[in-house]
């Protein structure tokens, strides 16, 4: 049995615009935008929240496990109020994405992988973001790209989100 209290009306009417774009009998097709709705409510993904997701598009949970666990843009686990994601693809390496790297990691205390203790920062390792001529670069909450950044601009961008 699925909890219909899941996720808020706004919600559930956002998934139910992503499933009218596919044929009634392809609703599952929905699945990614369904996770990140999902996930933008509810800051994460757990397994009852797949779950949910799972029954409301009509499809078995694994089959949204699979395609949750493949993308790094959805969150299997909590993340801080800000997830910084840094590309370290080739080109924002060579673009000097190892120093910002290096500087987040001072300035929040944190590695790939942690939360800040106050949870506000998650700082995550990235795959090529589309946009080499902009590196170094990182999004912040897979929303808000940040390119051509120095360690001027990084402690920039972090003070307006703090």
């Amino acid at each position: 049995m699925t909890r219909t209290d899941m996720l808020k009306p706004e919600s559930t009417a956002k998934i139910d615009r992503e499933i009218a774009k596919y044929p009634a009998d392809q609703k599952q097709s929905a699945v990614m935008s369904a996770l990140r709705i999902a996930q933008d409510e509810l800051g994460w993904l757990s397994t009852e929240t797949m779950d949910y997701v799972a029954a409301y598009l009509g499809m078995p949970s694994v089959a949204v496990y699979e395609v949750a666990s493949f993308y790094n843009m959805y969150e299997l686990k909590p993340v801080g109020k800000y997830k910084i994601t840094v590309c370290s693809n080739l080109s924002c390496t060579l673009m000097g994405a190892g120093g910002i790297v290096d500087h987040l990691r001072n300035k929040l205390a944190i590695d790939f992988g942690e939360t800040t203790p106050d949870g506000r920062f998650t700082l995550k390792e990235g795959e090529c973001m589309g946009a080499c001529g902009e590196g170094p670069l990182f999004l912040v909450n897979n929303r808000r790209m940040c390119g051509s950044l120095t360690v001027g601009t990084v402690d920039q961008i972090l003070a307006e989100l703090e």
